[in-house]
C-alpha cells in the first residue's frame, strides 16, 4: 500500500512518516518512508535546487522539476518497493505539486491550471496515486510558529500565500484520492493524538484490503 502524508510545512509531516512507520514496523510491516521532492539522487539534487537556491524560475520550469525529481521516485523506489509487497509512506506526493503551482504569488508568477498539473503529473509518475493520501491542517499563523528553520523557496512567500496553499490543499485533496482514499486531520492536536488517528486510518485501509 501506498500511503503519502501533506499538508502545508510545520504541520508535523515528517515526524508523523517516521512514528507511522515506526508503528506499522512493530506490527510486522515492511515499511520504505521516502520524501517527495527528493529520495533518489537525482531527486534531491533537483529538491536542492528548487528549495535551497535562490534561482530565479519560472513556475512552468518550477513544475516541471517537480515532476521530474517525482518520476524518478516512482520509478526508482515506488513501483519497486510496492512489487516487493512493501508499505511505502512518503512526505508529500503529486498533491503538494498541483497545490503550490496553481496559487499565485507576486514572487511567483502567474499560477497553473490544476486540472494541466494533474495530468502532467499523472504522466511523469506513470498514473501512480497513493492509496491513501492523509491531510495533515493547520492554521498558517501556527504552522509558521512551528517552524524552526530559515524559510525556502515556498515560504518565504508570505502568509497570505500560504493561507491560499492550505485552501487550495483542501478543494484539491479530493482529486488525489482518484481512486485512493483521502482525510483530513486537524494537525493543531498533539503529536501523540496525530498519531493515534493516522495509525488508525491507516489500519483500517488495510484491513478493508
Amino acid at each position: 500500500m501506498f500511503i503519502s502524508l501533506d499538508g502545508i510545512d510545520g504541520g508535523g509531516k515528517s515526524t508523523q512518516v517516521a512514528r507511522l512507520a515506526a508503528a506499522l514496523q512493530a506490527r510486522g510491516y515492511r515499511v520504505q518512508t521516502l520524501r517527495d521532492p527528493g529520495g533518489t539522487p537525482t531527486g534531491e539534487a533537483i529538491r536542492s535546487l528548487l528549495l535551497d537556491s535562490e534561482l530565479a524560475m519560472h513556475r512552468r520550469s518550477e513544475a516541471l522539476l517537480f515532476m521530474a525529481a517525482r518520476s524518478e521516485l516512482v520509478h526508482q523506489q515506488i513501483r519497486p518497493a510496492l512489487a516487493a509487497g512493501d508499505l511505502v509512506v512518503s512526505d508529500r506526493y503529486l498533491l503538494a505539486n498541483v497545490v503550490y503551482q496553481s496559487i499565485g504569488a507576486a514572487t511567483a508568477g502567474s499560477p497553473l491550471a490544476p486540472d494541466d498539473l494533474w495530468r502532467v503529473g499523472d504522466w511523469a509518475a506513470d498514473g501512480l496515486r497513493p492509496d491513501l493520501t492523509l491531510l495533515l491542517d493547520l492554521a498558517v499563523d501556527e504552522a509558521r510558529r512551528r517552524i524552526d528553520r530559515p524559510a525556502d523557496r515556498m515560504e518565504s512567500r508570505g502568509p497570505e500565500y500560504l493561507e491560499a496553499v492550505r485552501q487550495a490543499f483542501l478543494q484539491q485533496l479530493p482529486k488525489a484520492g482518484a481512486p485512493g482514499s483521502t482525510v483530513v486531520i486537524d494537525a493543531s492536536q498533539s503529536p501523540d493524538q496525530v498519531h493515534d488517528i493516522i495509525l488508525a486510518k491507516v489500519l483500517a485501509e488495510l484491513e478493508s484490503r
